[in-house]
């Protein structure tokens, strides 16, 4: 019977010490696996550490592309006094849209019965634009170095102003 007792054993002389008890051998092999798990969980945190390095640093590389955008706003002047920013549209409410086609509704008739129009409708228009609308002012373009390259300072104020 005692022969069967050490066959059972799987790993025989590695827990057992001479003149060690049941409970000390249970109790050391328990805090041998705590100490594998506790190796592996801090070996899988750092292997976890460096792939969000690693992914944060490609995040961070893909966000500065997108923000220098002044290289095509340079080769496209024409199109940079076109540009708008697109006006975000509000779903209405069938209460308040109706609202809003009376009042447009009425304002219509005002511009359609005033005399400048009836006279002369696109000049009205024209008076009604030149009065409303922001003066654009142009700006001249930044001076590139002879490479024709533009200076570091300027592309990074540029970029930060996006």
């Amino acid at each position: 019977m005692v022969a069967s007792k050490a066959t059972k054993d799987p790993q025989p002389d590695t827990f057992k010490e001479e003149g060690s008890s049941r409970g000390a051998r249970k109790f050391e092999k328990k805090v041998q696996f705590y100490t594998k798990v506790k190796d592996t969980v801090a070996s899988l945190n750092a292997s976890k550490a460096i792939g969000k390095k690693k992914t944060h640093r490609r995040n961070r590389q893909k966000q500065l592309k997108a923000y220098n955008l002044s290289a095509l706003l340079e080769g496209l002047p024409e199109l940079r006094e076109s540009w708008q920013l697109p006006a975000t549209t509000k779903k209405l409410s069938s209460k308040s849209r109706q609202k809003l086609i009376e009042t447009e509704g009425k304002q219509l008739l005002a511009v359609i019965n005033h005399p400048n129009y009836q006279s002369n409708p696109l000049a009205a228009i024209q008076r009604h634009l030149e009065s409303t609308q922001p003066v654009i002012v142009e700006e001249p373009k930044k001076k590139t170095k002879k490479t024709g390259k533009k200076s570091k300072a300027s592309s990074d104020a540029q970029a930060m102003d996006i």
